[in-house]
């Protein structure tokens, strides 16, 4: 080896130890196995979600979860998969969304929460809240946190997603509405927050694709795609949901109608904070079940 300057010495050296910290804060299934450096986002749909009508079915939602989790940890069975998520001494806050207009499915509550109680966790250590956040007792012992809501159209931020999921952890939510919310990404870092979630899930059964007036639902501009996004990557996952939902916007509108305002909070996420990846060139997608119209 020849020598070296110390210039070149320490910025190895700082170029090492950003990527231990990198490493130290992903969880170890999550990269162990890896043989790229892209951020794994599992899409599972299944036609017959809702065959009983417009409600989820609980049997199917359990399932697509298991087979999602699994593949994104690969082990080979859900127990395992959510053993090295979750661990028994956790104490864990399932993040939902209670919108009105498209809340995050009751079953997929449910679901999460019996997976961890499953994984070993104690039922007094298991909260499932959304705009309660900042005054449940569970969640501000927690140690772990799952990310969960439906995506849809939003009027400040382009889109409701996993990354604006985070607001009500914020002393004034409205602090974080400027430039069409494009510091969302910064919730992350709250201390609330910092370090904690486990897995993120984005609720893809009836997404909305555009809306007509500001906090109003539009059923007309929903579907049932009948899938779940799941990762440990918030904006990767976020990422794939935006390319969904600009693929039902082309589809439906029979041209190239962009989202007013723009989503750029997901693309910030990747370029400001770094909190992952928005490209799709550095995200590998892996899709399970039906596959018809999946814009993606």
């Amino acid at each position: 080896m020849g020598n070296i300057t110390r210039r070149e010495l320490l910025k190895q050296t700082a170029i090492m130890s950003a990527g231990g910290a990198i490493l130290l804060n992903r969880p170890a299934f999550a990269w162990a196995d890896e043989k790229s450096a892209k951020s794994r986002v599992v899409l599972i749909r299944d036609q017959k979600l809702f065959a009983g009508g417009d409600t989820p079915d609980a049997g199917i939602t359990e399932r697509m979860l298991d087979e999602a989790v699994c593949k994104l940890t690969n082990k080979k069975s859900p127990e395992k998969a959510w053993a090295s998520i979750i661990k028994p001494a956790d104490i864990v806050g399932i993040k939902t969304n209670q919108w009105n207009g498209l809340p995050t499915p009751p079953e997929i509550n449910d679901a999460l929460k019996a997976r961890i109680l499953g994984a070993g966790v104690k039922a007094e250590d298991v909260s499932v809240d959304d705009r309660g956040v900042k005054r449940n007792p569970v969640f501000a012992r927690a140690t772990a946190l799952i990310n969960t809501r439906p995506m849809r159209t939003h009027a400040w931020s382009g889109v409701g997603s996993l990354l604006k999921n985070y607001i009500m952890f914020a002393e004034k939510p409205s602090d974080y509405h400027e430039d069409s919310c494009a510091v969302l990404g910064s919730l992350q870092e709250l201390p609330t927050v910092k370090g904690k979630t486990r897995l993120h899930v984005l609720v893809m059964f009836t997404p909305q694709f555009h809306h007509l007036a500001p906090s109003k639902f539009s059923p007309e501009h929903s579907w049932k795609y009948s899938g779940l996004l799941v990762g440990f990557d918030p904006v990767a996952v976020d990422s794939v949901g935006l390319r969904i939902i600009e693929g039902k916007r082309r589809e439906f509108f029979k041209e190239d109608r962009p989202l007013n305002p723009p989503a750029k909070h997901i693309a910030m996420a990747d370029t400001r904070y770094h909190l992952g990846t928005s490209d799709p060139a550095k995200i590998e997608l892996i899709k399970l079940g039906w596959d018809e119209t999946s814009y993606v």
